[in-house]
């Protein structure tokens, strides 16, 4: 756990990275199959249903996701017994696109995570969404036809 705590700050960027990816699946297995890659026990329940309802919410079904950076922003790890316990701030910029236009989002997120061993990997186990900061969300503009 210290070594991981240690290295949070080039861990805890990769393992966003593919939640945001596997959140840009389009198959609901792929969706799942990438966020069990990084996350388990009550954080993949919680990443998944939180993807999910965005999909159901947002009417985002035949939207196109990118994202142009994800940046680590300031994260405290502290190793606990077998596990490493994070305090997360971070920012995504990218585009969310709808048939005819995009919107362009910044948003900064500040979560509680844990990261446990699960089947010889450190995943994801604990995840809680403290504050999300839209200030920058961004504009809508006109989506360039290919």
């Amino acid at each position: 756990p210290a070594l991981v705590a240690q290295a949070s700050h080039r861990l805890l960027p990769e393992m966003l990275g593919e939640v945001y990816g596997a959140f840009g699946e389009t198959e609901e297995g792929t969706v799942y199959d990438r966020l069990a890659g990084v996350a388990g026990g009550a954080a993949l329940e919680t990443l998944y249903l939180e993807r999910a309802g965005a999909m159901a919410g947002g009417g985002l079904e035949d939207s196109d996701q990118t994202i142009h950076e994800l940046k680590l922003i300031e994260v405290a790890s502290r190793p606990a017994s077998a596990r490493v316990e994070m305090d997360a701030t971070w920012r995504v910029l990218g585009t969310v696109g709808h048939a005819e236009h995009l919107h362009v989002r910044g948003n900064a997120y500040t979560a509680a995570l844990v990261l446990t061993p699960v089947d010889g990997a450190w995943k994801i186990t604990g995840f809680t969404l403290n504050n999300v900061d839209r200030t920058d969300a961004g504009t809508m503009v006109a989506a360039e036809d290919e």
